[in-house]
């Protein structure tokens, strides 16, 4: 195969997508160009007529500026993708997004663009290879490649993540480093100048160096040895000449701005390539795409021989569970507790009750915390940890890693478990990046928050989560769920997991009455009335979490007073916009004082209120103290709230 006429190939399409765009990046293009190419013609396990084939080695791409480059091998690797595709790169509606998307692109296995994210999802790519080989006598055997660059690296979170890695010697995960010394300013030297290399080869990782990152054969040489080491993870530095053979190779200015048109022409003529860039391609792309094709048909088909005689052998709930990997799975989750009571109880360690009971019925649910599953009580207590020792474990130590947490599971949703993890509501700030991701890539990832607000007292405001529940319901496409009792949890796991969408669920850890008026199927409409009024209406309480039982408390002080309340408990507010306005308005008709008890911040709730003194919540940090003294501190104390609500509807 004539590797540079293809490598020029490559980067000739790539630079066309840039210019004809007017926007993108080049540098990386012209500089890890043979690199991709190497990864692809001579290493990647992938079905091109089936990218979504279970036991594909994976690659991200978290250099995600770099698109242009990755939609060019795509191509050049016959996955289908067309020369209008690549015309149209960075167009409305197009399948060649400025970043890569999964789910939009053939071939793009992660969405990139935040630097970090990437290589930290990888790592939970990795380690749900690692869990799915377990559970399945070694049928699945897939690498998880990655592309980074200097940015990646100066990211806190691919720090937390590798190290995580390298504790769990990931053998299967193989990282290519983008090494030019380079970045959007300017000379990487000025901001980030330790030894890579001594930084992986200290968190347990394999480590190499490719001097010439213009060389295929040295970078085929450099992949082939980390494939073989699969008792530790791979990073392979290859050095790399930002914007090669450019006008402005080697500096900042070829990073991020089309090249000029004397720039390309003067690189057409280095690159032995005809005037139109976008033709002659075809016999470049057969010769590619075909070389592939041979690699891999012969393992693909004797793969799919053993996938045919593992099903067949299989028992039925591991042959529900290895089919769930490639298509929705619906679960019942009321049906574990039909005959399950629970007492009051702390919402935390009801959750945790629950949780174990789902992880007894469904392989898929897995997770961890970071380092808080004492305090969150998400510990699933028959299942072993996840480790180098034991990769069939469900419990993950992430460590007092937060960032590369949610990175993490997203990266086992990517490849078809139901994940969670867990930490404080005041700390899910941390994951913050990672819920983003997950909600743009519409993944069943799960994240549960505990100490949920200013009632946890004596930690203080450091502790005391505020404004972290509205900043969780601004995420689009990801729902959050704070639940009132065991049945709204109940619901509140039968919707998360019978939903592909992202979700937050928060719990107090505060002792919460289990009401006889809650219902476990309203969970999934957002908003449901608890409290009907027996006589003409006064006003509505909506309440959230624990303080659902106290809007029970008021509405009944204020009936007795001849001041008939409803009581509507909203575990979900996002659900309750979905539904359709008649039913909105039963819930919360018009005309009506409406009040709402969260002791958070008000934000997000004015739409339901008069005005801003409707709202029981704060829009100021907590105090270190007993709860009841803060509580009492901020006027949100039972009797303060109850005062409050009396005043305005008289």
């Amino acid at each position: 195969m004539n590797d540079e006429k293809i490598i020029s190939a490559i980067k000739a399409l790539s630079i066309a997508e840039i210019s004809k765009a007017k926007s993108g990046h080049p540098g990386i293009v012209l500089g890890a160009a043979p690199i991709l190419y190497t990864l692809y013609s001579k290493h990647m396990m992938i079905d091109i007529n089936d990218d979504k084939w279970i036991n594909r080695d994976r690659f991200i791409m978290s250099a995600g500026h770099g698109s242009a480059l990755l939609y060019a091998t795509l191509y050049m690797s016959g996955f289908n993708l067309s020369i209008k595709d690549l015309k149209n790169f960075r167009q409305i509606d197009s399948n060649t997004p400025g970043h890569p998307e999964t789910g939009i692109t053939p071939g793009v296995d992660c969405s990139t663009g935040p630097l970090g994210q990437g290589i930290a999802t990888a790592v939970g790519i990795a380690a749900a290879e690692r869990y799915l080989s377990e559970k399945f006598n070694k049928l699945l055997d897939y690498k998880t490649y990655v592309l980074c660059g200097e940015g990646d690296l100066m990211e806190g979170i691919s720090y937390e993540a590798c190290s995580l890695a390298g504790n769990l010697k990931l053998g299967n995960l193989i990282v290519l480093y983008d090494s030019n010394n380079v970045t959007l300013d300017g000379d990487a030297k000025k901001s980030f100048d330790e030894d890579i290399l001594k930084r992986f080869d200290a968190m347990g990782w394999h480590t190499d160096m490719v001097a010439d990152g213009n060389n295929p054969i040295l970078i085929d040489m450099a992949i082939s040895k980390a494939k073989r080491r699969t008792d530790k993870p791979s990073f392979i530095e290859i050095k790399t000449i930002i914007g090669r053979d450019s006008l402005l190779q080697g500096t900042n200015k070829v990073h991020g701005s089309p090249l000029t048109k004397e720039d390309v022409r003067q690189l057409k003529d280095k690159l032995k390539l005809d005037n139109d860039l976008f033709s002659n391609i075809s016999n470049l792309r057969k010769e590619m795409a075909n070389f592939i094709r041979i690699r891999v048909t012969h393992d693909k088909k004797k793969w799919d021989t053993k996938y045919n005689a593992y099903l067949n052998s299989c028992d039925d709930e591991t042959k529900r569970f290895l089919e769930s990997l490639r298509e929705d799975k619906r679960y019942d989750i009321t049906r574990l507790f039909k005959e399950k009571t629970f007492e009051d109880d702390g919402l935390r360690n009801i959750n945790g009750i629950i949780m174990n009971e789902i992880a007894n019925n469904y392989p898929a649910f897995l997770g961890g915390s970071a380092d808080l599953s004492s305090s969150t009580k998400t510990y699933l207590n028959k299942f072993g940890d996840f480790s180098s020792t034991n990769y069939g474990g469900k419990n993950f130590w992430f460590g007092v890693r937060e960032h590369a947490m949610g990175a993490f599971i997203n990266g086992l949703a990517l490849s078809g478990l139901r994940p969670f993890c867990s930490t404080f509501l005041a700390f899910s700030d941390y994951l913050k990046p990672s819920i983003r991701m997950a909600s743009l890539m519409n993944l069943p990832s799960t994240f549960v928050f505990t100490h949920d607000s200013v009632m946890i007292g004596e930690d203080g405001p450091t502790h005391q989560p505020i404004e972290q529940l509205p900043m969780l319901r601004s995420i689009p496409n990801h729902y959050v769920y704070r639940p009132c009792d065991a049945n709204e949890i109940i619901g509140s796991w039968q919707t998360i997991l019978n939903n592909d969408k992202p979700s937050s669920i928060i719990l107090s850890r505060s002792k919460c009455k289990n009401l006889d008026v809650t219902d476990q199927l309203s969970v999934k409409k957002g908003a449901y009335i608890i409290r009907k009024e027996k006589k003409k209406l006064f006003g509505i309480i909506i309440a959230t979490g624990s303080e659902v039982s106290l809007a029970l408390d008021i509405a009944e002080k204020l009936s007795n007073k001849g001041m008939e309340i409803r009581v509507v408990s909203m575990p979900c507010m996002e659900l309750f916009e979905e539904q359709p306005n008649s039913y909105k308005e039963e819930i919360l008709p018009i005309g009506y004082k409406t009040f709402v008890i969260e002791r958070s911040s008000k934000f997000g709730w004015h739409k339901y209120v008069y005005s801003d003194k409707y709202i029981m919540g704060l829009d100021s940090f907590g105090y270190s103290g007993k709860s009841e003294d803060v509580l009492k501190k901020l006027k949100l104390d039972d009797e303060s709230i109850y005062k409050r609500i009396e005043k305005l509807l008289k």
